[in-house]
């Protein structure tokens, strides 16, 4: 059986801004008389149960980031504003919600279990917002979140041509924001280690100018708060990344001192706290996301090596086959050399006959040549005979 934590006074942590948070000791009391939430807690670990009792003392802050308080504090129903003007300052325009609309899309059932969140709004202007937050940072983030913008553009187009009929013109179709915030971001990203928006839009190499509708918005939490070691929160939209980043109680004090706005977005937070069973089963979603997630991350990672193993090898084989080709016109080229060496060998050894049979016609010559001497001589001998008689 798990050890029950410690239970201690809230004396410190953010408890100081925040009356309503409630002690360590109050908060295991409540757990203690619910058998159902006891069981539950002494199915986790003690680093989990000491990091959720922290969590709702006010030792350590809430990542707003995860789904059922963000879902809270941004709720589009009842509180618009916030996540209005959350995006007025990633668009750079005023920006109004319409509506929120359902989350149909053709992702897959294990991957929108992996996401803190997902919701999808649309503008006063028709186009449509998704808000994404990802703990893990899937491999391929360009390559999916394109598949899904196209998915949200197709919905809005057969929505709307469905809606006007035969006064739908593609004029009517507008623009599809993809907003992914990454608590914790892929490796690409970290290669740019002083940026934490990246912005991308299509354009032409021509300068010529047409609406494509999709746009994509890419936020690396992480780097942010890395960018933001040692340094005072100076910008609306600073604050507001900080207020999605920070869980220390120090950085979420300066926070709401610069910008008081946020002390509601907290209060609504720690009144979420006092309902124990909703803040532990919100607690035990967001353990079992971390744990489906470190493993789709890890499968990911693996896939990615597999295809980079993949193209490596694709690209040795064709060097190889490129090889084999070069070898194969030299083996081609040496053979015909040879036979070009056979045919001289035969012309060669042609001539050498024919020097043979010239030498054999040379040598019988020159006997008889030699038979001619003697003749000569012998007649020689005989004319000196009869010259002496």
């Amino acid at each position: 059986m798990t050890n029950v934590p410690r239970t201690q006074k809230n004396t410190g942590g953010l408890a100081a801004y925040f009356p309503i948070i409630r002690s360590r000791q109050e908060i295991l009391r409540d757990i203690r008389t619910h058998p159902s939430l006891f069981l539950q807690f002494q199915q986790w670990n003690q680093e989990e149960q000491e990091a959720f009792l922290d969590i709702c003392s006010g030792a350590r802050g809430i990542k707003v980031v995860y789904d059922g308080f963000f879902k809270e504090i941004f709720n589009p129903e009842f509180s618009p504003e916030r996540l209005e003007s959350l995006l007025s300052l990633l668009l750079n325009r005023k920006v109004r919600i319409q509506t929120v609309l359902p989350n149909d899309s053709v992702r897959l059932g294990s991957e929108s279990s992996l996401l803190y969140t997902d919701i999808i709004v649309e503008l006063e202007d028709g186009s449509l917002s998704n808000i994404e937050i990802q703990r893990i940072g899937y491999a391929f983030p360009g390559q999916r979140s394109a598949c899904y913008s196209a998915d949200h553009l197709l919905r809005q187009y057969k929505r709307v041509r469905s809606k006007k009929g035969k006064h739908f013109t593609y004029r009517s179709i507008k623009s599809v924001y993809t907003i992914v915030f990454f608590e914790t971001s892929p490796a690409e990203f970290h290669n740019f280690p002083h940026s934490y928006i990246h912005r991308f839009h299509q354009e032409s190499d021509t300068g010529l100018t047409l609406e494509l509708l999709q746009e994509y918005f890419f936020i690396p939490l992480d780097i942010f708060r890395k960018n933001m070691d040692n340094k005072i929160i100076g910008t609306e939209l600073e604050a507001w990344l900080a207020f999605l980043s920070f869980d220390d109680p120090k950085r979420i004090s300066e926070l709401i001192t610069c910008y008081p706005d946020f002390m509601t977005m907290y209060q609504d937070i720690y009144q979420i706290c006092l309902n124990t069973e909703k803040v532990m089963h919100m607690y035990s979603k967001k353990l079992a996301i971390l744990d489906r997630n470190t493993i789709q991350y890890m499968m990911d990672e693996m896939q990615a090596q597999l295809d980079e193993k993949a193209a490596q090898l694709s690209q040795i084989t064709e060097e190889l086959t490129q090889k084999s080709e070069e070898l194969n016109q030299k083996d081609e080229q040496l053979n015909q050399k040879d036979k070009q060496l056979n045919q001289k060998d035969k012309q060669l050894n042609q001539k050498d006959e024919q020097l043979n049979q010239k030498d054999e016609q040379l040598n019988q010559k020159d006997e008889q040549l030699n038979q001619k001497d003697e003749q000569i001589a012998l007649l020689q001998a005989q004319l000196a005979a009869l010259s002496k008689k």
